[in-house]
């Protein structure tokens, strides 16, 4: 197991996932017009989340060195990808609950 992120990127992806999926959650049972985008915003940061999770997962148990690289790269942007969408994400809901 030569890469040194892919771990970190499993857990901490799976972990966010969780998150994710519990703000789509407490959304849908808010039944409010204004928390659509928020809910559309959640839900692509967590299919974002959730292919990074695979993509490192796959990194971890591969034994081609070039595709280990490669997977973990990827992994890692969809995972700073991800972070962005849950910036995003935290911006709606404070603009949501200042209005």
């Amino acid at each position: 197991m030569a890469n040194q992120t892919s771990q970190h990127i499993l857990n901490t992806s799976a972990t966010l996932l969780g998150i994710c999926l519990f703000v789509i959650s407490s959304l849908r049972m808010n039944d409010k017009i204004a928390t659509s985008l928020i809910d559309d915003c959640t839900s692509v940061v967590a299919i974002l989340l959730t292919i990074s999770c695979f993509l490192s997962f796959v990194s971890i148990r591969t034994k081609d060195r070039a595709r280990e690289v490669r997977l973990e790269s990827l992994a890692d942007y969809l995972f700073m990808a991800s972070l962005g969408g849950i910036l995003l994400t935290i911006l709606l809901i404070t603009l949501n609950f200042i209005h």
